[in-house]
């Protein structure tokens, strides 16, 4: 089944004093994107949540935001009493020589930076086992919503693709009478202009075959419909990450669309060629979005 680059998933568990919430936002790209976001006692862990993220999202931009809440206690800190000493004797020397009062300085003080820091806290191995649960909880969000979204896109799809081959089916009926008209034009053309016993006919029975070959679209179609049905197997594969390898054949198809339109000569075919370029591009724009 089909799974799209885009998606939400979100998740929230509670353990002992701390609340995890994740939040997962999935865009489509051309490679693993991810813009991670979380709070000061998750930083030890990033690698690992990097590779977990990675391992089960695949592809794609993404952005996963984890917010850290404590259930109503209170955060200890602690003061860098050494800084504090170091700020405070030039503010006062400054407070005296500008003849300010001096009282407010310990006030002052305690909004500089990094005078006042939260005290070091570390995950216990309960709550990374917990937050790993959140955190994988939120991946399965996401990916439900990729899948719902990737079954959009495969019908879309595969409607492009059979309305290319339809209208490759149209072609194939005009084949013959192309060659045809070709050779029924060539002999009016010559006959107007040098006579119709003016002209070795053998000669130009084999000028005719060989013009006629130079200017055959067969392998063309052959190629196309092949291509086509490649498409629709890789469509029913089981492997989540396809995307590349669907615009990877949409290039073979389109390749095989211009070498006909450019070799066809005759203007009914031509415009089936603008149809199925058509369904090309629609179809190309969709597997922008695909896994």
């Amino acid at each position: 089944m089909l799974k799209s680059m885009t998606g939400y998933g979100r998740a929230e568990q509670a353990v002992k004093d701390k609340i995890f919430l994740i939040e997962i936002r999935s865009l489509n790209g051309k490679q693993f994107e991810v813009t991670l976001k979380m709070p000061q006692l998750l930083k030890p862990y990033e690698f690992e949540i990097r590779n977990m993220l990675s391992a089960n999202l695949v592809r794609g931009s993404i952005e996963c935001m984890i917010t850290l809440k404590q259930n109503g206690a209170a955060r200890p800190v602690t003061i860098n009493t050494d800084l504090v000493r170091a700020y405070y004797q030039p503010l006062a020397d400054l407070s005296k020589e500008l003849g300010l009062d001096t009282s407010a300085i310990l006030g002052t003080l305690v909004k500089l930076p990094e005078v006042v820091t939260p005290s070091t806290d570390v995950l216990s191995e309960e709550e990374w086992t917990v937050f790993q649960q959140v955190l994988f909880s939120a991946m399965e969000n996401i990916n439900y919503h990729r899948l719902e979204e990737g079954k959009v896109l495969e019908e879309d799809l595969l409607l492009r693709i059979n309305n290319i081959s339809e209208l490759q089916d149209k072609v194939k009926n005009l084949e013959p009478l192309r060659k045809q008209k070709i050779r029924d034009n060539m002999n009016k053309l010559l006959e107007e202009h040098a006579g119709k016993d003016n002209f070795d006919t053998n000669r130009m029975e084999q000028e005719l075959i060989y013009y006629i070959e130079k200017i055959d679209i067969s392998e063309e179609q052959v190629r196309l419909a092949n291509h086509c049905q490649y498409f629709r197997d890789i469509l029913a594969e089981k492997d989540d990450a396809k995307g590349k390898k669907l615009s990877f054949v949409l290039q073979e198809i389109g390749r095989e669309i211009n070498t006909t339109g450019a070799k066809a000569y005759d203007s009914t075919i031509q415009k089936l060629v603008v149809l199925m370029k058509d369904e090309l591009e629609k179809a190309k724009e969709q597997v922008l979005n695909v896994l």
